[in-house]
């Protein structure tokens, strides 16, 4: 039997989730109410009222506790939890109280299992909130007493329509408030089977709710609102979880602002970390990102309603041909595919069931009355069968009963009979039409109100099935213990304090021990010396200044490119090192380093930086300049296979320069994602030494890659 892996990576993060029995939390037996009361004028008195309805309709047992009170609602009322029987075992502990840090160190002395906080005035408040839920964080992992909250609803125990059907979706969110939208679905007919209301997350956390939701058979989607993830490796661990039993994760993330970032921080605490990097990671494990809670409901409701795609291809079938050419226009725009149908298919259109002036190559605008006859349905069971048609996208403008309710019954009728997923969007703003209301939300189809929505999850629907199709969970293969390079590394930092960094000479060395090729270089402490590196290597040479205190050295004059003769080399030498000491007089100066000239291929460049929530960050992008001009680069957080490395090169703007343009010869891919591989590695083994590093430019040329320069900060 083979040896189990050990729980933590190289860089000493968690390589799976933790287990937690969140059936007891969700279905307890018990429950005891702190501070519950019968007043409607306080929230105490509604959250009892709550408890009290909920407990009689799912057979728990609801223990008033309040030392003023001998019932509540008809109930005995305990002075204190220490008044319940011992031999009561308590599954839900309900915090009410104003000193709820007090009351949870009481639940804990008692032994419940599980313990919700629904008060506020924790770290979403400044200083002396953080320092209570610092003591609360204190005492949570000194026990086993599991803690929803604080700063949360308690939503988790809503009643749910348990008469409609089929997959639902299970819903996390840090805000009671924006989870209601999604909640009040289910008056539309989508199904929701949960709803976690996280909190600040002081114990339960997003990675929890999500693993057990997506576990749940019934449970088709994942849909959450997230202010500030608590632990990005365990955000990571749960998509992945999620992807291997094939449930979507959709999620509204605020943050991408700084406005939006610094209301989610005092409103939950969290640290919000850098939103390209969470964007960067939602791409890297298939979560879809949006950004209305109408989007929200919408797209979750439609990854719960359509079974996996057999094919991309897009069919748009209007009964307006203006219609039909928007839809379509939004579409290609989005980048989905709207392959012309079969010669037979469109003949079969224009037999006798559209006339010949419309058009029906795609997208099929019927013009309007065939809807009201039998031919309606025939010209979707003609859409649906073509072999190129994989989805069908129906919207819905003007809202015309005689033409609006047939049309929706064919849909209804045609979906019956195909995998095939039909999107249809009810553009009349009034929603009160009983093709809609009566007809259309009564049925299984994905259902949109703007054209907007329903191209986002088209789009979604096809990006997360092709994300599924190819995942395989970089967790099982990530590395856990170091590489011999870590160690020669490991003493050339040895001697730096904190926030200092190598020399670029010291910087190659890392990357060298890493095997990641850098230019021919040699260092030089004397002009001759210099003199007898550039003959060596060939004149001509690049030479500059070799300091670990001057490390934007071409914007100091440091730099100096096509030395071309033994002369110049030694008129260079002294005249870089005298600008170097005006630039800094206390600069250390290990010399001048003499490179070889490296000619020809694409500036890249290929770094690593640290995400207070995600740890390292491997980064590749255009180089040289264009770093700073076009910011075009691509992040993803380890651990990540090589496949994946591929798809930040290709997710580059720039791409197009590397595969040659203009006569250029291509540039040598493979070379380049081989050191995205090894940065990768670097960044995972050195994850508590090095806070950044650099290679900029990597050169990447028809053969090869070579990293001309570099840098290494010390975490």
């Amino acid at each position: 039997m083979p040896a189990a892996r050990p729980d933590l990576d190289v860089s000493g993060r968690p390589l799976r989730l933790r287990d937690v029995d969140l059936d007891t939390f969700l279905h307890p037996r018990t429950i005891a109410v702190i501070g519950a009361s019968e007043s409607a004028r306080k929230p105490n008195g509604a959250m009892t009222r709550k408890f009290k309805a909920w407990s009689e309709k799912n057979g728990a047992r609801m223990l008033p506790v309040h030392p003023q009170y001998e019932t509540v609602f008809g109930l005995p009322c305990y002075a204190s939890l220490a008044d319940i029987p011992a031999d009561v075992e308590i599954d839900l502990a309900i915090v009410l109280t104003g000193k709820a840090v007090d009351t949870y160190e009481e639940v804990v002395k008692r032994g419940a299992k599980f313990a919700v906080i629904f008060a506020a005035g924790f770290s979403e408040t400044g200083d002396a909130g953080a320092a209570l839920e610092a003591r609360l964080d204190t005492l949570v992992r000194a026990n086993d007493v599991r803690l929803l909250g604080p700063n949360t609803n308690l939503n988790a125990f809503e009643d749910f329509d348990d008469t409609l059907t089929g997959p639902a979706i299970a819903l996390i969110t840090q805000s009671g408030h924006q989870g209601r939208p999604v909640f009040q679905g289910q008056e539309i007919g989508i199904r929701l089977s949960h709803w976690a209301p996280t909190g600040n997350e002081v114990d339960l956390e997003f990675a929890d709710f999500c693993r057990y939701f997506a576990e749940q058979p019934e449970v088709g989607v994942v849909a959450a609102y997230i202010e500030g993830f608590k632990d990005g490796r365990t955000l990571m661990l749960a998509a992945d979880h999620a992807a291997k039993l094939g449930k979507p994760i959709v999620i509204v993330k605020v943050g991408r602002t700084e406005e939006g970032a610094s209301m989610a921080q005092s409103h939950t605490g969290h640290l919000t970390g850098s939103d390209a990097v969470t964007s960067a990671v939602f791409r890297q494990f298939g979560v879809t990102r949006v950004d209305g809670l109408d989007e929200l409901l919408e797209v979750s409701a439609a990854f719960a309603r359509t079974k996996p795609p057999k094919g991309d291809g897009v069919c748009v079938y209007a009964i307006s041909g203006g219609t039909g050419a928007h839809m379509a226009d939004m579409a290609a725009a989005a980048g989905l595919r709207l392959p012309q149908l079969s010669a037979k298919t469109q003949r079969t259109l224009h037999d006798g069931l559209i006339p010949a002036y419309l058009r029906v190559s795609n997208p099929v605008d019927c013009g309007g009355p065939p809807v009201m006859t039998p031919a309606g349905r025939q010209i979707l069971d003609a859409i649906v069968a073509d072999p190129k048609v994989h989805i069908v996208i129906c919207p819905i403008t003007g809202a015309l009963e005689t033409m609006s309710a047939p049309l929706v019954r064919d849909l209804i009728a045609v979906s019956e009979t195909t995998d095939k997923p039909i999107f249809v969007v009810w553009g009349s703003p009034v929603g009160t039409e009983p093709a809609y209301r009566d007809t259309l939300l009564h049925s299984k189809l994905p259902v949109f109100r703007t054209f907007a929505n329903c191209v986002t999850a088209v789009r979604a629907y096809l990006d997360w099935h092709g994300f599924r199709a190819r995942h395989t969970s970089p967790f099982d293969t990530a590395p856990i213990s170091a590489l011999p390079a870590a160690k020669k590394a490991r003493a050339l930092l040895a001697d730096l304090a904190p926030g200092d960094a190598l020399s670029e000479w010291q910087s190659k060395q890392v990357l060298k021990a890493y095997g990641i090729k850098t230019s021919n270089d040699v260092l030089c402490d004397s002009a001759a010396g210099a003199v007898r590196a550039a003959q060596q290597l060939g004149l001509p040479v690049v030479m500059k200044v070799s300091s670990p205190d001057l490390l934007h050295k071409s914007d100091a004059g440091l730099v100096r490119v096509g030395v071309a003769s033994a002369k110049e080399v030694r008129a260079t030498y002294e005249d870089l090192l005298a600008k170097a000491r005006r630039a800094n007089r206390q600069a250390r100066i290990e010399g001048v380093l003499v490179s070889e000239m490296v000619t020809g291929g694409v500036e890249t460049l290929v770094g690593v930086s640290h995400d207070d929530l995600f740890g390292p960050v491997v980064t590749v992008g255009l180089g040289g300049v264009f770093v700073e001009v076009l910011g075009d680069v691509v992040s993803r957080v380890p651990p990540f296979d090589r496949d994946e490395a591929e798809r930040m090169v290709h997710e580059l703007k720039g791409f197009r320069l590397l595969e040659g343009v203009r006569g250029a010869k291509p540039s040598d891919i493979d070379a380049l994602i081989d050191t995205i591989m090894k940065v990768q590695r670097l960044a995972m083994d050195l994850a508590g030494d090095v806070r950044e590093l650099d290679v900029n430019p990597l050169v990447v040329r028809p053969r090869g890659a070579v990293a001309l320069d570099a840098l290494v900060v010390k975490r």
